[in-house]
Parts: structure tokens; C-alpha cells; sequence
């Protein structure tokens, strides 16, 4: 990892404010997966947002917006998410992700062969919509018209938006990710 955690304890004012924030919001809406560690210091993206808090801070504002009151049901939301770990290969967006994916009733085998970069025969047509959405995006190609309206049939302009926005988010999460090289947490690498 190329950047130290940050504990509570050596934060500046402004990264004591959006750390608290990025606590709470990650308390009360991001479960399941390990983001705070023993010591109090964010892991995963949330180091890197503390560190840099001038570019962290917007971009905790568009994760606060593409998560508070969602339209689009939360396996179709893990889809896309996956989709875009899988292709960027950002071990933390993976594991974090996996977890959630399972959680939310996405099966073991739905999971894995997303995260190996081939879409399952087994999603419904919403997840499917979110697959070549998220597929498409990713790949860095114009989205096809008969995917964007595929995506329009299915969640409606507000929630195809959504979908795009939210790819767009998880791209820039697993480029920070990777940029500073961001691993999974050490109690998940002795299992």
C-alpha cells in the first residue's frame, strides 16, 4: 500500500470532518465487509480520500449520492459493481463486493463467474440490463443505443441514469484503488 492509515488520532481539522462523516456513513450503510480497522483508520478508498481530502471529499459526496434512497434493487446495483471490479482487477472493490453481492442473494456461482469476467446464464433481465450496461461502459465504447434503451425498459431514464452513474463511480473507486495500490485487509489475506 502506498499510503500509511491515517489513525483518528493525526488528522487535520478538514480530515477530521470528512472522516467522521465517511464513519457514520460507512456504520450505517456499508456492512458486511471489514472498513474500519482495530485502531480506528478507514481502509479500503476511504484512506485515500482522508489523505487527499480536497479530491476525497467530492467524491464521498457522490457515493452519499448515488447510495442514499437507490432505485435500483441491490443485486442488480452489485452486478454492475462487480462488473467493474472484475475489470479493473481492484482486489479491495472485489472482496468488499463479493461479500455484498452474497448478502444480497446474488448466488456463489452468479458471483464468480462476473468476477472472472463472463456474464452468468442465470441473471434475470434486470441483472442482465445492469451486466451490459456496466459492460459496455467499462470497456471504454460508446454504450450502445439498444443497451441504453434496454436499461431505460427496465429501470425507467432515472434509474438507467443511476446504473451509469454508478459505473462511472465504481471506475473511479478501482482506479484509486489501484493507484495506491489499496490491498484487502490483512485479517481476509490469513484466511
Amino acid at each position: 500500500m502506498r499510503l500509511p492509515l491515517l489513525l483518528p488520532s493525526d488528522l487535520s481539522p478538514d480530515q477530521r470532518d470528512l472522516y467522521d462523516d465517511m464513519r457514520n456513513g460507512i456504520q450505517s450503510g456499508f456492512k458486511g465487509f471489514e472498513a474500519i480497522n482495530d485502531d480506528g483508520a478507514l481502509i479500503g478508498p476511504w484512506n485515500p480520500w482522508l489523505h487527499f481530502s480536497r479530491f476525497g471529499a467530492p467524491t464521498w459526496e457522490l457515493v452519499k449520492a448515488l447510495s442514499a434512497s437507490p432505485t435500483l434493487p441491490k443485486p442488480v446495483r452489485e452486478v454492475a459493481i462487480l462488473v467493474t471490479g472484475a475489470h479493473f482487477h481492484s482486489a479491495y472493490e472485489l472482496y468488499a463486493h463479493v461479500l455484498v453481492a452474497e448478502a444480497s442473494g446474488l448466488a456463489e456461482e452468479t458471483i464468480a463467474t462476473i468476477v472472472a469476467g463472463q456474464r452468468p446464464v442465470d441473471l434475470t433481465s434486470q441483472q442482465v440490463a445492469a451486466y451490459d450496461v456496466a459492460s459496455a461502459l467499462v470497456s471504454g465504447r460508446l454504450l450502445p443505443d439498444l443497451v441504453y434503451r434496454q436499461a431505460v425498459k427496465a429501470f425507467g431514464a432515472d434509474g438507467a441514469a443511476e446504473l451509469i452513474y454508478l459505473t462511472g463511480l465504481y471506475s473511479l473507486v478501482s482506479v484509486i484503488l489501484n493507484g495506491f495500490d489499496v490491498p484487502v485487509p490483512e485479517s481476509r489475506n490469513a484466511l
